[in-house]
């Protein structure tokens, strides 16, 4: 076994500590940076090393029991063993190293990051997966499964529900999404509260009085039915067709909702567009992890709206495409949410001006 004593010196987007060793980055999970760990190298490559953690020699005082009896081994949940607070201060350090990496912005304009009410049992959803009689998450960097009884990061109502799926006499293999209420089946935020807290924090980055909203990736509206009171005109766009047959079911006079290609429907709007103010135009744009395309950060920068509001699930790539809007945009706020308490999922909004 090739054991070695490592200080973490920090904690890297994805989750894990690194420790330095003859100049090469060595990750190491579940470890907290001040840390000193026996750990075990288990691939070694010419930049960077990977371990397993041995033992915690000196521990940090931010390091906390975690509650889950599969934390360790079940690849959700990456920071139950550090206290939340110091697990928001993580995080916030992570969106401004990876914007600096990345991105090559300097000095990000940061914001407090928003918390959650709700440290544990905030999942209003979670995918299961059934196979050879195991019912539960797939582990830690393995396509294996572990068998799941409970979720402590969910909510009461969706155990309920993976109780009565493991209480069935034959599970079929398959995926299985467990829901705390019934409702379309269209993309929602996992967690309601802190949701509700990127709502009202996008309704504060856009102006009163304004003419047109665009909002690119708007699912069922999420954004847009808040704003509508702000706005003359509000134009949706979503690839997901069920999606946007939910946001017509209420839509007024004021709203179109397109069903389509985002790249090409973003680059007709600029007809329409050019009949508003542009000063008064506003952006909305809340891609998949996998951010912009090349062809709609193109779009947008035609476009050019006075207002740019980007919610991104991933800093990667969302510090990837800040860094091609800088040329037509200024970052005024970069506004970090904890989406995902124990895990090291982050949320951002970031606020642009033309």
């Amino acid at each position: 076994m090739d054991s070695r004593e490592l200080k973490i010196e920090d904690v890297a987007f994805g989750g894990k500590g690194v420790a330095r060793e003859n100049g090469k980055a060595v990750f190491v999970p579940y470890t907290i940076e001040g840390e000193t760990v026996s750990v075990e190298i288990v691939r070694e490559k010419k930049q960077f090393a990977e371990a397993e953690l041995i033992e915690v020699l000196e521990a940090s005082p931010e390091r906390v029991q975690p509650p889950c009896p599969y934390f360790g081994r079940c690849g959700g949940c990456a920071y139950q063993h550090i206290s939340y607070e110091h697990q928001l201060a993580i995080k916030w350090r992570q969106v401004r190293d990876v914007l600096q990496r990345i991105g090559k912005i300097k000095d990000a304009p940061m914001r407090p990051i928003v918390a959650s009410s709700e440290q544990y049992g905030y999942r209003n959803r979670i995918t299961v997966h059934a196979q050879d009689g195991v019912i539960g998450f797939f582990r830690r960097e393995s396509n294996r499964l572990i068998d799941i009884e409970t979720c402590p990061i969910s909510r009461d109502e969706v155990n309920r529900a993976l109780t009565e799926l493991r209480a069935q006499p034959e599970v079929r293999a398959g995926h299985y999404t467990l829901r705390a209420s019934s409702g379309p089946r269209i993309f929602s935020q996992t967690n309601e509260a802190v949701a509700s807290a990127l709502r009202d924090l996008v309704d504060n980055l856009v102006a009163r009085d304004q003419q047109l909203l665009i909002d690119v990736y708007c699912g069922a509206g999420f954004f847009a039915k808040r704003l509508l009171d702000n706005f003359v005109r509000v134009i949706g766009i979503d690839w997901d067709k069920f999606a946007i047959k939910a946001a017509r079911e209420n839509a007024t006079v004021k709203e179109t909702y397109i069903a389509g290609d985002v790249d090409l429907e973003l680059e007709r709007l600029g007809s329409i567009a050019s009949t508003f103010q542009r000063e008064k135009t506003t952006l909305i744009v809340d891609p998949p992890p996998t951010g912009l395309t090349a062809r709609t950060r193109g779009a947008i920068v035609d476009l050019a709206p006075a207002t740019l509001v980007y919610v991104s699930c991933n800093p990667a790539t969302l510090a990837r495409d800040l860094k091609e809007l800088q040329s037509r945009f200024t970052i005024k706020s970069v506004t970090p949410l904890d989406m995902f308490p124990q895990t090291a999922e982050i949320e951002v909004a970031v606020q642009l001006y033309a």
